[in-house]
């Protein structure tokens, strides 16, 4: 074999591996949950850049679903039975950008979403609860929504409130009365706080036991979300651990089309 045979074998090896072009396509009639958290241009060195998705790619992808024939529903929607194409659009945590950027673009394109929020998330750096040797304190600085911003955005019937626990708690380090307290607790204040029923729930850092699933049934959510990457088969059946595409600052247009043909990107997802 030549080398420049062998450079092509490890080019398209390469390529396979990152973009695992040859998984199968899920039939679009199964309904696709997109995960966010930032909608904001990347910030030089940050550690946290993937979680930034910049507002004009943010746009691209909105306006590519909607011209590509895709519904925009709510996760509350995905129980009922859902027309092909659906897609729910998802965000974590509560970051200020998810009203100053993405909120124009949904209205823009006619999208929803669905925010999960932390109740408090103000000056929490909340990457430090999983990792205490991360205290660089780069998601405590980032603007987080406040209450008004919040009742805006769900009056304007583009949003849709779930909750994220009281403080972003990392749930496998807990007792399981602190981990009632973290679950009902944030369902609990979040209705309360802005008058709407909160039926949905993210398990944070996407890191979550069995109790914590049981948990989450208990106190009366009707499903929840997981950072694990895919597309759930059956959604009533995977109601309290439905899979996520995870969209994130790296990527491409190809690459966000890869993602809602198969939920993944790559070997690893």
């Amino acid at each position: 074999m030549t080398a420049a045979a062998i450079a092509a074998c490890v080019v398209f090896l390469g390529f396979s591996l990152r973009y695992a072009w040859w998984r199968s396509k899920v039939p679009e009639s199964k309904p696709r949950v997109l995960m966010y958290h930032m909608i904001a241009s990347p910030v030089p060195r940050a550690r946290f850049n993937k979680l930034r998705v910049d507002p004009k790619m943010f746009e691209r992808q909105i306006k590519w679903l909607r011209d590509d024939g895709w519904t925009f529903v709510f996760v509350s929607d995905l129980l009922q039975n859902t027309q092909p194409k659906s897609v729910a659009i998802t965000f974590d945590d509560g970051y200020l950008d998810n009203f100053t950027h993405a909120d124009a673009i949904l209205e823009k394109y006619d999208a929803k979403a669905t925010l999960y929020l932390v109740v408090d998330r103000h000056n929490r750096d909340w990457s430090a609860y999983k990792n205490p040797d991360r205290r660089d304190g780069e998601l405590g600085r980032e603007d987080k929504l406040d209450n008004e911003h919040v009742k805006t955005m769900i009056e304007s019937n583009r949003w849709e409130l779930g909750a994220h626990t009281e403080t972003h708690a990392y749930l496998p380090a807990l007792r399981l009365e602190a981990k009632r307290r973290e679950i009902e607790g944030g369902k609990r204040k979040l209705a309360e706080t802005f008058g709407v029923q909160v039926n949905s729930f993210a398990y944070p850092f996407g890191d979550y036991e069995r109790e914590d699933v049981d948990l989450v049934r208990t106190v009366g959510f009707t499903s929840a979300v997981t950072t694990q990457p895919g597309i759930a088969t059956d959604v009533s059946d995977e109601r309290f651990e439905i899979r996520r595409i995870k969209v994130t600052g790296q990527d491409n247009m190809f690459v966000f089309r890869m993602r809602l043909q198969t939920g993944f990107r790559g070997v690893r997802g």
